[in-house]
């Protein structure tokens, strides 16, 4: 049988006795969650598993919290290994408790080097520079270390995308007393139905294509940390497959939607950008908005049942927040395509890094798509010529026509996106704004002028760093200056100095 609640209560005070550890300890500090404890030990912390059964997840017998602690210690290895070290038996007995102690276990915890709590980006605040090191990471680990669901499975299909879904709106509007309230949940639950009416061959073509992945699964700011000057990514779900086998859009749509809340917009734009950079995934992107809104709503359900079961009016209040925030999230900025117009050195990669983020857009940038077609990273130097290699004309053409495409592929998802290029070519402006009204977009370009002393010395500096993923220096800049084809007038009548 398993320990009851008050018996597991009773085990967690007698562990607070640096005696029961196999380590030196002064002193222990608890920590309750709604499904665990945490024992903090100095150097290591202890997690130890409720012995519950909430439907979502099973810990109720010995053995279901043993294979879901050795669940959390492989699954959180992937991210983070130097920081979950072993699944460990509480032996001895239960008035008598040794951690990792000799004989037979009745109780298993998950041991985990310690870091300071108040180190979690929820506590702290989050940087544009943390935000960099998120995106990188969180990228690599979706294209590296995580396992692609088969088709042939359970995970991802439609069906059982909706099922949590569904139940969000089951278990939120009983907490509702507000008629105005479950009025705005009402409309909420229309608008997710008809979302995923709509996105359903999407999801499909996805799981088929390799996108739904064993993910970390509950990725906000309150499971990274920044401890000893560098990023922990933690605490990846292990309870439920079903909520970790997702596509790697609905990962991402709960860091986007918790900086939303926390009212980070532009850091949430920026993750997302940097994100999309790396991965390339802006076809997925169709789908981001129906899983911001699904984030923000198993949050409001969090805290409907906790308003529920203590009567805490902060917590009612967070779900009228969080139904408001999903509401706001199912609303998209106005359809514009932007396009940059300027010579290498001029600051539209700069200057588009602060559009992106406010007032918000997905940005595309030909240094980077231009190498993602040829096979290479963005930082990855390519070798070419001027005007030869992956900068000749049939490379710059089948770059300036995939930008269009993942363009258009943007605003039919109702996407605002700025396209960062040098657009030094009437063709190639032609090209994205026939994208722009074919797709039902405004279109405006960013102008870019700049002294030609001045782009000479930006990029004779930029060459010297190494850090950007333009290869262009003064030989290209040169071959620019004597190709180039100024604005018409008839484009001047669409075009606004990006320096204002």
């Amino acid at each position: 049988m398993p320990p009851a609640n008050d018996a597991l209560s009773t085990l967690v005070a007698r562990l607070a006795d640096p005696g029961c550890y196999d380590h030196p300890v002064d002193a222990v500090r608890v920590i309750e969650t709604h499904i665990s404890f945490v024992l903090l030990t100095g150097e290591f912390a202890y997690k130890l598993k409720k012995p519950l059964d909430l439907g979502f997840l099973d810990f109720s017998t010995l053995d279901k919290r043993l294979a879901a602690c050795r669940e959390e210690v492989r699954l959180n290895r992937r991210l983070a290994p130097d920081l979950y070290l072993d699944v460990v038996p509480v032996a001895g007995t239960p008035a008598a408790p040794r951690v990792n102690g000799a004989g037979p276990a009745f109780e298993y915890a998950v041991k985990m080097r310690q870091f300071p709590a108040e180190a979690t980006l929820d506590h702290l605040g989050v940087t544009a520079a943390q935000i960099e090191q998120i995106a990188a990471i969180v990228a690599r680990f979706h294209e590296t270390a995580c396992a692609r669901a088969d088709p042939g499975g359970p995970w991802g299909h439609p069906d059982a995308v909706w099922q949590p879904v569904a139940q969000n709106f089951a278990q939120i509007a009983p907490h509702l007393a507000d008629a105005a309230a479950q009025a705005e949940l009402d409309a909420l639950k229309r608008w997710s139905a008809a979302e995923h009416a709509r996105l359903a061959p999407h999801m499909a073509t996805r799981l088929a294509a390799g996108y739904v992945r064993e993910c970390h699964g509950d990725l906000h700011l309150g499971n990274l940390a920044w401890a000893d000057g560098r990023l922990l990514v933690f605490d990846c779900l292990e309870f439920n497959p079903g909520l970790r086998w997702i596509d790697i859009q609905s990962e991402i749509a709960f860091l986007y939607m918790d900086l939303r809340q926390r009212g980070e917009d532009a850091l949430a734009w920026l993750f997302l950008n940097l994100w999309l950079e790396h991965t390339g995934d802006y076809a997925g992107v169709a789908l981001l908005r129906y899983y911001a809104v699904y984030r923000a709503l198993v949050r409001a359900k969090v805290a409907a049942i906790r308003a529920g079961q203590t009567g805490d009016a902060a917590a009612l209040d967070a779900v009228h927040a969080l139904l408001a925030l999903a509401t706001r999230l199912t609303q998209p900025l106005p359809l514009e395509l932007s396009i940059t117009h300027g010579l290498s050195g001029s600051g539209k990669t700069t200057v588009t890094r602060a559009r992106m983020q406010a007032p918000g857009a997905i940005r595309l940038r030909s240094d980077v798509e231009r190498k993602r077609l040829a096979g290479l990273a963005a930082l990855a130097r390519s070798g070419s010529g001027v005007a030869s290699g992956l900068y000749g004309g049939d490379a710059t053409r089948r770059t300036y026509e995939h930008l269009a495409g993942l363009a258009a592929g943007l605003l039919d998802a109702d996407w605002p996106v700025i396209v960062d290029a040098t657009f030094i070519a009437r063709w190639q402006r032609d090209l994205l704004r026939d994208t722009a009204h074919a797709h039902g977009a405004a279109f405006r370009i960013l102008d870019f002028p700049e002294p030609v002393d001045t782009l000479r010395q930006r990029i004779a500096a930029r060459a010297r760093q190494g850090t950007d993923a333009s290869e262009a220096d003064l030989a290209v800049l040169e071959h620019q200056l004597q190709t180039q084809e100024p604005l018409t007038d008839d484009e001047r009548a669409e075009t606004v100095d990006a320096r204002c």
